[in-house]
């Protein structure tokens, strides 16, 4: 049982280290992502440099690997080994060993862990998110919001399922690697210096992309 969860482990954390911003990046033709905006390989950065379609197609990815990993994991070691291979794919994601440990913050990985633990607790993540941005416009304090509500949800919603603790551990655990992935963003909030979400911006930086994509073609 020990070593199925530690493949478990290994396996997740390989997944997690599949760069999918930075790839998505290169196949639009702006190379490291990292080296554009915020620095950082996730969704949101995508979306300011890239626009709407390669964001989606970022967030689907980085979902993809936590979900894949959870599955591995059920397979491997049931409840231990999926949970194990969830939190370990938001690692690799987070400090992928391969790209010099420098990653994303976890959010969109961590939702392949919530769609595994409970679809319907993704749903109500997902509707918070929204409803967050289209009121603060700010990602990362709609990030924020989640972060902290995933654990709640999971006490709420899983309060009564076979090995809870192992669920609302998985879930604080997930919650605390994104709350210091989002270090930074809470300095800037608390200096009033982070930078709000500009849809108009981020559509027109789409309408770029696609033309300059098209021409290629």
């Amino acid at each position: 049982m020990i070593w199925k969860t530690i493949l478990a482990a290994v396996i997740g954390y390989l997944l997690g280290c599949i760069p999918s911003g930075v790839l998505i990046g290169r196949l639009y033709g702006v190379g490291d992502i990292r080296k554009h905006g915020s620095g950082n390989s996730g969704t949101t950065n995508v979306l300011r440099t890239l626009g709407w379609l390669p964001s989606v197609l970022t967030l689907v990815c980085d979902c993809l690997k936590g979900y894949v990993a959870c599955l591995i994991g059920k397979h491997l070691g049931g409840d231990l080994g999926m949970l194990t291979g969830g939190i370990c794919a938001i690692l690799g994601h987070d400090f992928p060993v391969f790209m010099g440990f420098k990653g994303g913050k976890g959010i969109a990985t961590s939702l392949g862990l919530i769609i595994a633990i409970n679809p319907w607790i993704a749903l109500w993540e997902f509707v918070i998110q929204i409803v967050a941005v289209a009121l603060t416009r700010y990602m990362s304090v709609a990030s924020l919001i989640t972060t902290v509500a995933f654990p709640v949800l999971v006490a709420i919603l899983e309060r009564n399922r076979e090995n809870f603790p192992l669920f609302l551990g998985a879930a604080c655990i997930a919650s605390a690697l994104s709350l210091f992935g989002h270090r930074g963003n809470i300095q800037r909030l608390i200096r009033h210096e982070e930078n709000r979400l500009d849809f108009a911006k981020i559509s027109q930086v789409s309408k770029k992309v696609m033309d300059k994509t098209n021409k290629k073609q």
